[in-house]
C-alpha cells in the first residue's frame, strides 16, 4: 500500500497533472492519493474578497472560508486530478473525507487562537476505502473531513495523508512536491534519519518551506508508518527522493 500526498502548487498545469497520472498508472501497488490545494483556495478567496489568515501554517477557517475551501478542494482540484487519472486509463473515483464519513474529525484546538472550522482526524473509514480499492478503483481524496457535529472541516492535507496511511497500514507514504527532496549544497540526501534532519534544520541547511515538510514526515513516522519520503514528480518516476529512517 502506497499513499501519495500531492501538494496543490502544480495541479493547475495540465502537462504536469497528465505526467503525474501516467506515473501513477505505472505503479504496481495499490495507491491512494490525498491532495492539497492551497493555491486554489487562496485564488478563490481573492475572487470572493475573503481575507486569508494563517496561524502556524494553518488556514483560519470561518464559515465563508470553509465554503470556499470546500469548493476549491473537493470540487475544483479533486476533479482536475480525477479527470487526469481517467484520461490516463486509471479507474478512479474522486471523493472528499466527508463522503461515506471516510475522514471523521474533531475541531482542532490551538493554544493561542480559534482556528474556526479546522479539524483533526480521529477516525478513518478503513472498510469503505478497502471496498473501493477492492473493485480496482484508485481513490483521489480531498482532506475536507466530517465533524461529529455534522459540519465539514478543513484538515491539513499532510495530516490527512498520514491518518490514511496509518489506518491502512501503508508501507510507504510519499510527500510529492516541487522539490526533489532535502538538498545540501546542491546534493540530494537520498536517506536521512530524523536526528540528522534536526541537525540540518539547526545548521540552517533545511529552511523555509522544507521545515514543515520535515515536521510532517516526523509525525508520520511517530504514527508508525515504516517508510516516508519527500520527492518530486521526476523522482517518483525514477524512484529517487529523500527517504527517512528512524533514529
Amino acid at each position: 500500500m502506497h499513499v501519495l500526498k500531492i501538494s496543490g502548487n502544480d495541479l493547475h498545469d495540465e502537462a504536469y497533472l497528465a505526467s503525474f497520472a501516467q506515473t501513477v498508472a505505472k505503479l504496481s501497488h495499490p495507491t491512494i492519493i490525498v491532495h492539497g490545494g492551497g493555491k486554489a483556495i487562496s485564488e478563490l478567496q481573492g475572487q470572493l474578497n475573503l481575507k486569508t489568515e494563517k496561524v502556524d501554517g494553518l488556514r483560519v477557517t470561518d464559515a465563508s472560508t470553509l465554503k470556499a475551501t470546500e469548493m476549491a478542494l473537493s470540487g475544483h482540484v479533486n476533479k482536475l486530478i480525477t479527470k487526469a487519472f481517467i484520461q490516463a486509463g486509471i479507474q478512479t473515483i474522486g471523493l472528499s473525507g466527508v463522503d461515506g464519513g471516510i475522514l471523521k474529525c474533531l475541531k482542532k484546538e490551538h493554544p493561542s487562537a480559534d482556528l474556526g472550522f479546522v479539524g483533526e482526524i480521529y477516525k478513518v473509514n478503513i472498510k469503505l476505502l478497502q471496498q473501493l480499492m477492492g473493485t480496482g478503483l484508485t481513490v483521489i481524496l480531498s482532506p475536507i473531513s466530517l465533524g461529529d457535529d455534522g459540519h465539514s472541516y478543513n484538515v491539513n492535507a499532510d495530516e490527512a495523508a498520514t491518518a490514511v496511511a496509518n489506518a491502512l497500514n501503508a508501507n510507504l507514504l510519499s510527500f510529492v512536491s516541487n522539490v526533489p527532496g532535502v538538498l545540501e549544497n546542491g546534493r540530494l540526501h537520498t536517506t536521512l534519519t530524523m536526528n540528522q534532519s534536526e541537525l540540518l534544520i539547526q545548521n540552517g541547511v533545511i529552511t523555509d518551506g522544507m521545515i514543515p515538510k520535515i515536521r510532517a514526515v516526523q509525525k508520520a513516522m511517530q504514527a508508525g508508518i515504516p517508510q516516508t519520503q519527500i520527492i518530486n514528480l521526476e523522482g517518483l518516476q525514477q524512484g529517487v527522493g529523500t527517504r527517512f529512517l528512524n533514529g
